[in-house]
């Protein structure tokens, strides 16, 4: 399935010229708001040790802004670094952090979960043409070969709610909805056939905990996944503890997940975790009329009760 979007479409360049003044925007904006004493420190990017490359950033001294950048490289949702399960990154103060639009959903859940609060951040928002998908070749541009799954079908590519907007959005070209398609022929197999599908993409997980340490909803200090006494799910990579595992975090993201698919970038196995996120997304609309945004929400349907639920499922 990873391989889709290469076979769909030759790969046409995408016009990124915007994020050199996106990057300016940022270095001009960190430099003015530490210096002030806005923020005490900017959580973005910086480059990588190897061209082409990215990394997550954390700056404190307005000297340091100037080494804050945004590309194609930039995949991390940075939303991570403001969680309890980063809480020695940032120490006190109001903290400002670089986001594209589609991480902007993240920090919504985070507010709407009591885990930050809105005034305790500056949100710098930056215009996004897109970022890089796994496998792509460091060196070389933004094309629709490589361009991240994710971003095919993104509708934020502009951050709303953002104290500051970097850049003006360029033209794209048309780019054809690889996982909706996937998501299709998903829909489209019989429970068997799924149920065969998910055990063989399961049955690939070495158990790295990957795809947790890199969600920003994965801030609880101890998973109930880690405890042994009782043990609610096995530790080792085994088909039984493997299902039960991804099952029990697909439950556990049922009306949270922010889409970033982060999850499915960093899994070494490339099983697609984002599939399994969006297909819960879906029936949270169908069966509750739910959909995680970009506005703080306080509870989601799995998290609150209703006297007028659909209760059809208890038998």
């Amino acid at each position: 399935m990873n391989s889709t979007a290469q076979k769909l479409e030759t790969s046409t360049p995408i016009d990124t010229s915007c994020y050199a003044d996106v990057t300016d925007a940022i270095r001009k904006e960190a430099a003015r708001i530490l210096a002030d004493g806005t923020v005490t420190a900017v959580v973005g990017y910086k480059a990588g040790r190897r061209a082409g490359t990215t990394m997550p950033a954390i700056v404190t001294d307005p000297a340091e802004a100037g080494g804050l950048i945004f590309s194609p490289a930039c995949v991390n949702n940075l939303a991570l670094y403001l969680t309890k399960a980063k809480k020695d990154v940032v120490k006190k103060g109001r903290i400002a952090i670089v986001a594209k639009g589609c991480d902007m959903r993240a920090l919504a859940g985070l507010m709407g979960e009591s885990q930050i609060k809105r005034e305790e951040i500056f949100i710098i928002g930056v215009v996004c043409a897109g970022v890089k998908g796994s496998g792509a070749v460091n060196s070389e541009p933004l094309t629709t070969g490589n361009l991240a799954r994710k971003c095919r079908e993104c509708t934020v590519r502009t951050p709303e709610g953002a104290d500051l907007v970097a850049g003006t959005m360029p033209s794209l070209p048309e780019l054809t909805p690889v996982e909706a398609l996937e998501m299709a022929r998903l829909e489209a197999m019989t429970p068997a056939e799924r149920w065969a599908f998910w055990k063989e993409q399961f049955s690939r997980c070495v158990r790295c905990m990957a795809c947790r340490q890199v969600c920003p909803f994965c801030y609880c200090e101890q998973c109930l996944c880690d405890k042994n006494r009782p043990q609610a799910v096995e530790s080792t990579p085994r088909p039984a503890g493997n299902m039960a595992w991804h099952i029990v975090r697909a439950m556990h993201l049922a009306g949270r997940c922010a889409g970033c698919a982060e999850c499915e970038r960093v899994c070494p196995m490339e099983i697609p975790l984002n599939l399994l996120n969006r297909k819960m997304a879906l029936e949270m609309k169908e069966l509750y009329g739910f959909e995680a945004g970009l506005a703080p929400q306080e509870k989601g349907p799995l998290s609150s009760y209703k006297e007028d639920d659909d209760q059809s499922f208890i038998k």
